[in-house]
């Protein structure tokens, strides 16, 4: 089946929205579209990213799950990036001193799953998945 892949929307509550907004602008390099005073558009590699003020409650632990001998944060939410641009946007991370929940690694190695990822929070907790494929043909493959 072939589809053809448009944007997602995605709306994320943040306690700090200025803080934020910092880090989607600064860390992520994302474009800042539309905003209110209670929240922000955000061009996520050509996705719509908001986020909306939320007042902080109580702190829940960061749930997990383990996959490929990691702690998988959940839930999370990411990108499926080109295999250069993974590479690229890891290593800027990494410089920018980004505070990695799994470090830019290549899990199932040799598996039909085979990708790259990486895991880290932005400052309102919300975890953040990138990965790449080398084949993009493998994404759902079985």
């Amino acid at each position: 089946m072939t589809t053809t892949v448009t944007p997602f929307h995605i709306a994320i509550p943040v306690h700090n929205l200025a803080e934020c907004r910092k880090f989607y602008k600064e860390i992520l390099n994302c474009e800042e579209g539309r905003s209110s005073d209670h929240w922000v558009d955000f061009n996520l590699f050509g996705h719509q990213l908001v986020i909306h003020y939320k007042a902080k409650s109580k702190e829940e632990a960061l749930h997990t799950n383990a996959v490929d001998g990691k702690n998988v944060p959940v839930p999370h939410y990411g990108v499926v990036l080109p295999w250069d641009t993974f590479e690229s946007f890891s290593t800027e991370l990494k410089t920018k001193g980004v505070d990695f929940v799994i470090e830019p690694y290549v899990r199932f190695k040799g598996e039909t799953g085979e990708q790259a990822t990486m895991f880290f929070l932005d400052p309102a907790g919300n975890a953040l998945e990138f990965k790449a494929f080398k084949d993009m043909s493998r994404l759902f493959a079985k």
